[in-house]
């Protein structure tokens, strides 16, 4: 009867899952939400000092600062 209770009891503890935050961990975002060889950064505007050089997705664009830009014409 002993183990019986203590079987349950083991049961009920390890089937609890506890309440956390929901969505991805901020660091792993972080990586994520890069482009252009970890240079650039997804969002839905350019700030003043980046320019817009791809599409990240469907809605963002991939913005790098301006010395992060690759050369697209040689002379």
């Amino acid at each position: 009867m002993g183990s019986l209770q203590l079987t349950l009891v083991l049961f009920v503890l390890l089937s609890y899952v506890p309440p956390v935050r929901s969505g991805v961990n901020m660091y792993i975002k972080r990586i994520y939400d890069t482009c252009w060889k970890l240079k650039g950064i997804c969002r839905n505007t350019c700030q003043k000092e980046e320019i817009y050089h791809i599409f990240c997705g469907i809605q963002s664009l991939c913005c790098l600062e301006k010395k992060e830009m690759p050369v697209l014409f040689v002379k």
